[in-house]
């Protein structure tokens, strides 16, 4: 399937150039050119990264107001390829391994045991069962 170009660009603007932005106006808004530059200081392997990082929660919020806009403006919507594959047994409801039904019948036998026991033993089984009083 062949990608709009725009919307691969509309894509990596939301996705990564706007987080970055967001971070590096935040530092200029707190401390001038020089915190901006200290996110390239050396200390981080990764400094458009470690920007991303710290500018997505307010990117998201931006995205999210422009979807309240017009939905599927700040998040892009992903186009996907679906298709339809047939299932060896879609048609067969009942064919199940037989030993697949009497493991799973054995199981919730079990459980049902269990839980009698544990009622016997909270006194919240019937006292007229089994010679109460």
């Amino acid at each position: 399937m062949a990608t709009d170009p725009l919307d691969a660009l509309r894509l990596t603007l939301m996705q990564d150039v706007l987080p970055v932005g967001l971070a590096v106006v935040e530092r200029a808004r707190k401390g001038g050119a020089q915190e901006v530059m200290a996110a390239f200081d050396g200390r981080s392997a990764d400094p458009l990264g470690t920007l991303r990082q710290e500018g997505e929660p307010a990117a998201s919020q931006v995205r999210q107001g422009l979807d309240r806009v017009s939905p599927g403006l700040g998040n892009p919507v992903m186009k996907v390829d679906v298709h339809e594959m047939a299932h060896p047994d879609a048609g067969d409801v009942h064919g199940a391994d037989p030993q697949d039904a009497l493991a799973l019948q054995q199981g919730l036998a079990l459980i049902a045991g269990r839980l009698e026991l544990l009622e016997q033993r909270l006194g919240l089984a019937n006292p007229t069962e089994g010679g109460g009083n």
